[in-house]
């Protein structure tokens, strides 16, 4: 095969729809949605259309969902203004978060002189509820509480509901990047009491360069980027209408056609974990990959039987037979220091052994894991374990 696709985790390929509209909207809207005149109003329609269906689709007022490049964007508006203009005094994450978060949450605790404490996490990598309880209850000053819905790297999920219920009992502001979760699950945030969502569009076959924070009414937050008026003045600088229309029509997609395309990438995602287990028995699934009710359906993060000399030479095959895959987060693409996730979870036995995200989406075949699993058992073949 000349191409297999499977880092969606990473990004996903743009839906042929979504494509179309944002062409739709590029040739055909050419205002800026600040103008007053005719043309501005047409361009600012197309905006607040993408806001209400967004809003709908997630159960909350369109005034709750502010338009920004991206996830990590997002976290950081969320995180920094808490600490900055909400009064936080304490920060409870996790140390798997994504590094928007992490990075972060380390740069308002240093900045703003106040108290970051991490979640200890269980033996697969989620986070110990009753251990944050006891944090929660240990101190009364104003806490916010960080934690991603669907872990990137090995798919872990967290009952985001009763995690965010808890906390809120303790008077505790709830913040969730939901990066690896939004188009991919029904989210109801009036049943999920978090105040703060992260999400980004090229997550679920949408643009690159656009998503959105979920701020809950009257939380009191306030903008990261300074400029004009742009979404209710939390957000400056003129939005992008054709991501904006493209990000709208990804959701749209998505949920539209979530039963579907959903039951498909998980029986993609089954077929990869038996075909894998019974063609390379030592193979392990890192997190909670093997277990369905625990772990998104979209990615498989497996640690390889090979020694740690020769793993290097792993995605270097990989990519070389035309396998695109990752070792972690695509954001950590180039650092030497491996996958702070992993280190978390895994043994020192198996940290020496390469631990590879396969990770999938609509696109992908049966034909296609069944070729990349030939090319892992024929390279473990010729490499001694």
């Amino acid at each position: 095969m000349s191409q297999v696709y499977f880092d969606n985790a990473a990004t996903t390929q743009i839906r042929q729809e979504v494509l179309e509209r944002m062409m739709e909207v590029m040739r055909e809207v050419p205002g800026n949605p600040s103008s007053t005149h005719a043309v501005g109003r047409t361009a600012k329609s197309h905006v607040e259309s993408a806001r209400k269906t967004i809003a709908k689709i997630l159960n909350v007022t369109a005034g709750e969902i502010i338009f920004t490049s991206g996830g990590t964007e997002a976290d950081n508006l969320v995180i920094n203004s808490a600490a900055r203009d909400l009064g936080v005094q304490r920060i409870i994450t996790s140390r798997i978060e994504h590094h928007a978060v992490l990075h972060a949450a380390e740069e308002a605790a240093k900045t703003y002189n106040i108290l970051l404490e991490y979640v200890p996490l269980k033996g697969c990598g989620t986070p110990d509820e009753k251990k944050l309880e006891e944090m929660l209850a240990s101190s009364d000053v104003k806490t916010l509480v960080s934690l991603m819905h669907v872990n990137n790297e090995v798919g872990n999920m967290i009952d985001i509901k009763a995690i965010a219920t808890m906390c809120k009992s303790y008077g505790a502001l709830v913040h969730s990047d939901m990066v690896q979760s939004i188009g991919h699950y029904a989210i109801d945030l009036q049943e999920v009491p978090v105040d703060f969502v992260a999400a980004a569009g090229h997550k679920f076959h949408g643009p690159k360069g656009v998503g959105f924070a979920f701020i809950r009414k009257n939380s009191g937050l306030k903008p990261l980027i300074f400029g004009g008026s742009q979404e209710r003045g939390l957000r400056a600088g003129t939005e992008g209408v054709h991501n904006i229309a493209g990000l709208e029509t990804a959701m749209q997609c998505a949920y539209t056609h979530l039963e579907e395309e959903s039951n498909y990438v998980k029986e993609l995602k089954t077929y990869f974990a038996e075909r894998l287990k019974k063609e390379i028995p030592s193979v392990k699934l890192n997190g909670n990959c093997s277990n369905p009710e625990k772990s998104t359906y979209t990615l498989l993060n497996v640690c390889l039987p090979i020694a740690a000399e020769k793993a290097l030479l792993l995605l270097f095959q990989l990519d070389m037979k035309g396998i695109a895959c990752s070792k972690g987060s695509a954001c950590q693409s180039g650092s030497d220091k491996g996958s702070h996730v992993l280190q978390e979870i895994l043994s020192e036995d198996d940290l020496k052994k390469p631990s590879v995200r396969f990770s999938f989406s609509k696109y992908n075949t049966k034909e296609e894991v069944d070729y990349v699993i030939s090319v892992l058992k024929e390279f473990l073949e010729g490499v001694p374990a």
